[in-house]
């Protein structure tokens, strides 16, 4: 059987071999009709088949397998372009012709997926191609397949290299170390110049200092005062501990697919870039994902595994097609969240009617910390509103689009009404913007 499959299973005819053949078939009608032409298309076939029995000779006698093997990391990152490359060595003294097909994971559905490469004496290529991962979870990829010709192209060989392996894709951690670098001040090291610690009015405490003109007079610390008998003061710096819970919507709506992407994996990319950035600012962060009932709930915590406790947790994370409770949220945070807190909750809202539901909950919320609703814009309708109208149709369907982009806007206005936060955005804009709003309210010391 091995023989057999050596020998032929292999064995693939190449395109040249099929335009010969019909080159002779021809040249044998026309001799029909000219039979002076006979000799020369008899002569043509004959070369023709000794060169096909040479080529397939050579291929499965002489030739020896390439040398090949996938490089890939052991994690994925979600959305992003992760580079995967092929080692491969040609192992004999001429030139070959390989079409290269790697048996990639199912969940990306690529069929058409081919390199040709040529490769000359001995010769070695480390090819790079990029995957675009659209969901998270375990790829399988399989065997490498080598299919190899000589330069006369009449037939190919097939090499099947054993190459199966699986990776994990994670949450976009390349995003997360992008925007790392935001999360960073700039120091300035040139001679002279000295870094002065920000002075800040939160309540933790740093020192007592003496009364300088422009001091605020409410921090006077009148006990002090009275010991020393000049006016002393409290200092305060910017708190470095609050507490920043990102909270994750796994109901139905945000199933909803942009560019590749559902609206969970979008949020999931932007928790896990805000995570690292409020850890890089000291503060404590958390998670808490729900849809009908808590999934996943990690105490704030400033330490450092706490970043690979929320990778951990956000790599498991699956929607369903439930309706989100948020009185059941609303009772979770009141017991298990004790100390005033950033809490950063990532939905979506379709419609006014559709948070109206929801509003007595989220005022309950924000009664007890500092609330921002994160929800997502439809670019869809977005680009259809502003699209010309031509037919009727048009016009009907762009009215339509339109009362729906008109209702996102209507849904930050009744969240400010009630004095809780917002942030409308786009998919592909969330991260920047969730981190950007935190810095903001990081810098004005809202918690």
């Amino acid at each position: 059987m091995n023989i057999i499959k050596k020998y032929i299973g292999d064995f693939y005819l190449g395109t040249r071999f099929y335009v010969v053949a019909g080159l002779c078939a021809l040249l044998f009608i026309i001799a029909f009709f000219i039979p002076l032409l006979l000799g020369f298309a008899g002569i043509l076939f004959v070369a023709f088949l000794l060169f096909f029995a040479a080529d397939y000779i050579f291929l499965f006698i002489i030739v020896n397998t390439p040398k090949v093997n996938r490089v890939v990391t052991s994690r994925l990152s979600n959305g992003d372009k992760n580079i995967v490359e092929l080692n491969v060595r040609n192992r004999n003294k001429f030139t070959l012709f390989i079409k290269i097909i790697d048996e990639l994971p199912v969940q990306l559905q690529e069929r058409n997926f081919q390199l040709n490469k040529k490769f000359s004496s001995d010769q070695q290529q480390i090819i790079q191609y990029t995957i675009v991962p659209a969901e998270r979870g375990v790829y399988a990829f399989g065997n490498i397949l080598l299919f190899v010709n000589t330069f006369f192209g009449f037939a190919v060989r097939r090499f099947s290299i054993h190459s199966a392996q699986t990776v994990s894709v994670y949450p976009s951690y390349m995003q997360m170390r992008k925007f790392q670098l935001i999360s960073k001040s700039t120091t300035n090291n040139e001679p002279g110049n000295q870094r002065k610690r920000k002075i800040g009015q939160s309540m933790e405490f740093e020192q007592i200092k003496d009364y300088i003109s422009g001091d605020d007079m409410r921090t006077i610390n009148w006990k002090a005062t009275a010991r020393r008998g000049v006016l002393m003061v409290n200092n305060y710096v910017d708190e470095k501990s609050q507490h920043v819970y990102c909270m994750i919507d796994k109901g139905r709506l945000m199933k909803m697919p942009f560019k590749g992407l559902s609206l969970l994996d979008y949020a999931i990319n932007a928790t896990l870039a805000l995570s690292n950035v409020c850890l890089q600012k000291q503060d404590k962060i958390g998670l808490i994902s729900f849809s009908n009932k808590i999934a996943t709930l990690i105490p704030a915590e400033r330490k450092p595994v706490q970043r690979e406790n929320i990778l951990q947790a956000l790599y498991k994370e699956q929607t369903g097609f439930l309706e989100s409770d948020f009185e059941m949220l609303y009772m979770q945070i009141r017991s298990k969240i004790k100390q005033r807190s950033l809490l950063i909750l990532f939905t979506n809202f379709e419609s006014l009617s559709g948070l109206k539901r929801q509003m007595n909950y989220l005022r309950s919320i924000a009664r007890h910390h500092l609330l921002l609703v994160v929800f997502f814009e439809n670019t869809e309708l977005n680009k259809l509103s502003h699209e010309e109208a031509i037919t009727v149709e048009d016009v009907y369907v762009k009215t339509i689009a339109e009362k729906f982009v008109y209702e996102k806007k209507l849904v930050v206005k009744e969240l400010q009404k009630y004095g809780i936060l917002s942030i409308l955005t786009a998919p592909e804009n969330l991260t920047i913007n969730a981190i950007n709003k935190y810095l903001e309210l990081k810098s004005r010391q809202a918690v």
